[in-house]
């Protein structure tokens, strides 16, 4: 009776392990938390920067749900949102003249590429990445023009 009660006892263990690591390989999105735009580290193309920037990344059932709030150069207030999945498939946008959806894919456990789409097609990208510390969240963004260019912004966040 004492073997049949260790080996049950052992695969329980193990069986919760293994649980767990394949949770642990999905992994819950380093990007969750609040996140303050660092304006002295971050670059911006024309005079763009906002006065005031915070992301806050919230699980939820559906995925990771995004919050911009914030100030823009121009003094109107900044109101984003979407719920991210990172399955590639296109998610609804809303707050941004320049996209109304975008699609992200998992580079690995820490970055994050994403196609943002204006009416089904493509008009920029952006490489999201959370520093091995996960004190310091980077957005990478490169956008198409109005005149046919390319224009790079660099926005650096400290998580809060």
């Amino acid at each position: 009776m004492n073997k049949l009660l260790r080996f049950l006892t052992l695969g329980a263990v193990l069986a919760l392990g293994a649980a767990a690591m394949a949770s642990a390989a999905g992994g819950a999105d380093p990007a969750i938390g609040t996140w303050t735009l660092n304006l002295d580290k971050s670059k911006f193309h024309d005079n763009r920067a906002p006065k005031s920037l915070t992301r806050t990344y919230t699980a939820v059932a559906s995925g990771t749900e995004m919050k911009v709030t914030g100030v823009a150069a121009d003094g109107t207030a900044i109101a984003q949102n979407a719920t991210l999945t990172y399955d590639g498939k296109d998610v609804p946008f809303t707050g941004s003249s320049e996209y109304d959806t975008l699609s992200l894919k998992k580079v690995n456990g820490t970055t994050v590429k994403s196609e943002l789409k204006k009416a089904g097609n493509i008009v920029g990208h952006t490489t999201r990445t959370v520093s091995g510390q996960g004190k310091i969240l980077t957005l990478s963004t490169a956008m198409k023009t109005t005149k046919g260019g390319t224009s790079h912004d660099v926005a650096v966040f400290d998580k809060q």
